[in-house]
């Protein structure tokens, strides 16, 4: 079998990326022209929706970076240059905006410097030519489900943790949303009392505490309502992200669970033509 290869204009040079699958869990294409060195393309979660795995991460090196460090001679080079350069980025499609969006990570030398502007936009061409080449493998189902099954336990891990963090700042914001509402009235309810002293008695210290200034009486009764009102509305996103979470762990949970393979009842009477079933990929093309 001939193996694929990208060609790639950049402005550094033409570039020639060629494919070759790593198993079924990614696409590592070796870089000849005008770069040498290695791009890695994986399957991943969509990036705001943590149980749908429809998008690519690619990852300059030969290994995914989010999972390992990619040896120094795998990463892509100019030609005649020793400055390797690490970086990625994340391909996805919305179902509302059907067209393709790209994240990237920082690109940057070994050294931690940034690339310069040449080399940059044709590091960012190359990962974007080989995410889209990998869109179009007719494989891309299998990319998918494998990053499925290699992401979903850290995912869950991960987001069990966050949905009990939110729900823990979702009460806070709550408490401190009555603790300003309850100090609000306090305020008010004491400014009416000096008021009232200032009208039957009257007196210079009645006069100052009545007064608007910081610390105040008056300010308090002013600002405290609407803390609460902040509060109350982190407090109520806060719910609806656990809620979204809580979502998203019940379907990944779902994901993990084998499907049952079931026959018609044409095929219990003739068990000897039964054929079985073809698995179909839970996922849609990135």
């Amino acid at each position: 079998m001939t193996a694929d290869i990208l060609t790639i204009d950049t402005p550094s040079g033409t570039v020639r990326a060629t494919a070759q699958p790593r198993g079924k869990d990614a696409v590592v294409y070796a870089l000849t022209g005008a770069l040498r060195g290695c791009v890695h393309v994986a399957g991943t979660h969509h990036p705001r929706h943590w149980d749908q795995f429809t998008a690519l991460r690619v990852s300059l090196g030969s290994v995914n970076a989010m999972e390992a460090t990619a040896p120094a001679e795998s990463l892509p080079r100019r030609r005649g240059s020793a400055t390797g350069y690490t970086g990625g980025l994340v391909r996805w499609t919305d179902a509302d905006y059907p067209y393709q969006h790209a994240a990237m990570t920082p690109v940057e030398s070994a050294a931690g410097n940034a690339p310069a502007p040449t080399t940059g936009e044709t590091l960012a061409l190359v990962m974007r030519a080989c995410a889209e080449d990998v869109a179009h493998r007719p494989d891309l189902h299998r990319l998918l489900d494998a990053s499925r099954e290699r992401e979903t336990p850290g995912l869950l891990r991960f987001l069990d943790w966050s949905m009990r963090r939110g729900e823990a700042e979702a009460a806070c914001f709550e408490r401190k949303a009555q603790a300003h509402r309850r100090d609000a009235r306090t305020a008010v309810s004491s400014w009416w009392t000096a008021a009232r002293w200032l009208t039957a008695r009257p007196h210079p210290v009645l006069t100052l505490v009545l007064m608007n200034y910081r610390g105040s009486l008056a300010r308090r009764a002013d600002y405290l309502p609407a803390y609460a009102e902040y509060a109350e509305r982190a407090g109520r996103e806060e719910r609806d992200r656990v809620g979204r979470l809580r979502n998203e762990i019940a379907s990944l949970r779902a994901q993990q669970r084998p499907r049952r393979r079931t026959r018609g009842p044409a095929a219990r009477q003739h068990p000897a033509v039964d054929t079985p079933l073809t698995a179909h990929s839970r996922n849609s093309p990135a």
